[in-house]
């Protein structure tokens, strides 16, 4: 009776584009999202606290645990308060579903994560993609958006997941102001990485009074699982009564706020591993290699192969060399920009990013 999805598993497998899982393979890690090691050097240490919360947070899944780590990353933040969500991708697309209005507007970067293009999917605002970090695209379009009784919405991210490079936060910031625009900030890949403890971009610019939301998730450097909306209060209790993703979930188990709290209480003290984390970003960035890159100053480097069947030669070559890296396809990324995402970790060596430049050159 499921003959029908084989078409379009057939159309994928024909680009060359089919997905697959795989299970860790013990490989050299240059693909994870464990920047400063935590998960991989078991700095979360293990709780008895209970796997299962019972319910929605309005009805039986909110507990003290919860309500106090929300109040501590929100003080870690600089923010009035904070909300947690199960996801990353549950942040944003409850945030961007509902608090956008009809009759509103949402400017959004056109490289901008699929939970974000989701959420924007999801909301009654009409919505414009900006061209990449591009502040004078983005001015053009507030100038159309601006005026009236709407209100426009601007949407970036501080580390941008499959080119690894900054948003021009500053530029963007200014333009809100003069607008009279909402910026929304995800701080996913910044979290844990930007920033003397950490903090992200935003305030690692003193800019986090500027922006009317960040989120932050927890699956990348924070080494666990889950999300935080930081904003004003009132977003918070905006949240609480119009957010679905938050109001018609399980709110997430004690066993995981704990982990959560850990990974904040280990973020100030992780000086040395950043500053070893950049020293290895330069050392791959200055070596000279066969390809076209990216210029990225974060733990996200890009390294262009055109072509799906290109770009899984190479990353097999390297798999094949012992290094964990992985092609990245077409439709994921647009046709002729295929891959490899390489994600230096503050627990690679300078004998291992050395054997990596060396084959790619």
């Amino acid at each position: 009776m499921d003959d029908f999805l084989e078409i379009k598993l057939n159309e994928r497998q024909e680009r060359g584009a089919s997905r697959r899982l795989s299970l860790p393979s013990g490989k050299i890690d240059f693909s994870s999202n464990d920047y400063l090691g935590i998960v991989a050097n078991g700095l979360i240490p293990a709780n008895s606290l209970s796997h299962g919360s019972t319910g929605s947070r309005l009805l039986t899944g909110n507990y003290a645990l919860l309500e106090e780590t929300e109040r501590e990353l929100a003080a870690f933040h600089q923010a009035e308060a904070g909300l947690l969500f199960n996801s990353g991708y549950d942040a944003n697309l409850g945030v961007l579903s509902c608090v956008p209005q009809r009759g509103d507007t949402i400017l959004y970067d056109q490289l901008s994560h699929a939970s974000i293009r989701d959420g924007i999917r999801l909301s009654f605002a009409q919505s414009i993609s900006f061209a990449h970090n591009d502040v004078a695209d983005l001015e053009r379009l507030m100038k159309m958006a601006s005026g009236g009784a709407s209100r426009v919405f601007v949407v970036t991210e501080s580390v941008f997941s499959m080119d690894g490079d900054l948003a021009p936060l500053e530029a963007i910031i200014k333009l809100c102001n003069a607008y009279g625009a909402h910026c929304i900030l995800d701080e996913a890949h910044g979290t844990g990485v930007i920033g003397s403890k950490g903090e992200g971009l935003a305030q690692s610019l003193a800019m986090q009074g500027e922006l009317f939301a960040r989120i932050h998730t927890f699956g990348k450097a924070a080494g666990c699982h889950g999300a935080i909306v930081l904003g004003s209060e009132r977003l918070r209790r905006f949240l609480v009564n119009f957010c679905r993703p938050l109001i018609y979930t399980t709110a997430p188990p004690p066993a995981s706020v704990r982990a959560i709290a850990d990974a904040y209480r280990l973020f100030p003290t992780m000086q040395a591993e950043r500053e070893r984390l950049k020293q290895l970003i330069d050392r791959f960035r200055q070596a000279p290699i066969g390809y076209q890159r990216l210029d990225s100053p974060t733990p996200i480097q890009v390294v262009i192969v055109p072509g799906n069947a290109a770009v899984r030669k190479v990353a097999e070559q390297l798999q094949q060399a012992g290094l964990d890296i992985r092609p990245i396809l077409y439709p994921t990324v647009p046709k002729g920009a295929e891959r490899l995402r390489i994600v230096i970790h503050s627990f690679n060596t300078a004998a291992e990013i050395d054997m990596l430049t060396g084959l790619l050159r």
